[in-house]
C-alpha cells in the first residue's frame, strides 16, 4: 500500500502544486501526449503543439510544425518557449509599474524557474514550460 502511495505520488505530485486549470499548454509529441491534449480540449484550454508529420493537427489550438523526436529540436522548442514566458511575464510586470532592478537580477524567481527549466532534461522542461505558460505564453508562444 505504502509502495502505491508512492507511485501514485511520484505520478501525480504536481499536480496537487497547480492552484488552477493553465491557461495554456505546450504538448511536445501530440501523438504520445494525445489523452492531454483531449482533456485540455474538453477544458476549453488552449494547446500549443509540435507537429510532425505522423502527427495530427486536430485539436491543436496554436500547432508548430517541427521535428517532435529529436532531442536537440526538442530542446530548442522548450528554451524558445519559456523563453517567451520570461519576455510575457517581464512584460506583464513592468506594464503594472512592477520594478524589475538590474538587467542582471530583472526577473529573480522568473530567472530561477527558466534556469531549472534550461537545466532539466526536456521531458522535465516540457511540463515547466506548460505549467508557466499561463501567465503570458498565449499570446508569445504563436510568434515563436
Amino acid at each position: 500500500l505504502t509502495r502505491e502511495q508512492e507511485k501514485l505520488e511520484r505520478a501525480l505530485g504536481g499536480i496537487k502544486e497547480m492552484g488552477g486549470l493553465p491557461d495554456i499548454i505546450f504538448v511536445i509529441d501530440t501523438n504520445k501526449e494525445d489523452i492531454a491534449v483531449a482533456e485540455a480540449n474538453k477544458l476549453g484550454i488552449p494547446v500549443v503543439g509540435v507537429i510532425d508529420s505522423n502527427s495530427d493537427p486536430a485539436g491543436i489550438t496554436y500547432p508548430i510544425p517541427g521535428n517532435d523526436d529529436a532531442i536537440r529540436a526538442i530542446s530548442t522548442y522548450c528554451n524558445l518557449v519559456a523563453d517567451a514566458v520570461l519576455d510575457g511575464l517581464s512584460a506583464s510586470l513592468s506594464s503594472k509599474g512592477v520594478d524589475l532592478g538590474a538587467d542582471e537580477n530583472a526577473g529573480g524567481p522568473i530567472e530561477d524557474a527558466a534556469e531549472a527549466a534550461a537545466e532539466a532534461p526536456a521531458e522535465q522542461a516540457v511540463p515547466d514550460a506548460a505549467a508557466e505558460a499561463p501567465a503570458e505564453g498565449e499570446e508569445a508562444t504563436p510568434a515563436s
